[in-house]
């Protein structure tokens, strides 16, 4: 029984190094405070229903300016990932809200996205707006204005109206 302890020391003190080596934090990742608010600006409530591969997070309807919250701690391999469908009037698109890699540097344990018409737009911790757009992951990207940066397509909105203080707490 020796020599499997052993390899199992081995194994996990392997497992440590590769994770310190792959810029991620200590063994224990802080929560995420995700939160996700309708900003379809028509008054149209938006429908969402967002899970992960173990978590299913309901369906939930936001009023405008309303928004729907939940915290969750990334897993230990770095490799979380929640995707949302979204729905209104006759519109019907999905994104993937939380992808670790992509956002543990963008928004870090404060993930705050506004969601409006042409998609989703995160806050931008930095400056205190909601800059970082992106495109629904939906197969074609209609009505939206896209910017080639590198890897993916992405939209930029400079409007004053996505300051961090614009959000409300629905009835």
């Amino acid at each position: 029984m020796f020599p499997f302890s052993r390899y199992l020391f081995s194994f996990v003190l392997l497992v440590l190094l590769v994770r310190l080596c792959d810029g991620g934090p200590w063994v224990i990742e802080n929560k995420v405070d995700l939160r996700i608010t309708n900003d379809l600006g028509t008054g149209a409530d938006l429908n969402l229903h967002c899970q992960s591969k173990d978590d299913d997070l309901g369906t939930h309807v936001l009023a405008p300016n309303q928004f729907f919250e939940f915290r969750f701690r990334p897993n230990f391999w770095g490799t979380t990932l929640y995707f949302c469908k979204f729905w209104w009037g006759g519109e019907s698109h999905w994104f993937n809200i939380y992808v670790e890699k992509r956002d543990t540097s963008r928004c870090d344990s404060k993930c705050w996205w506004m969601v409006g018409p042409v998609g989703p737009c995160l806050l931008d911790r930095r400056f205190g707006i909601y800059s970082l757009c992106e495109n629904w992951n939906d197969p074609q990207f209609e009505g939206s204005s896209k910017k080639e940066t590198g890897n993916d397509a992405a939209r930029v909105y400079n409007d004053s109206k996505y300051l961090e203080g614009n959000e409300k707490r629905g009835n």
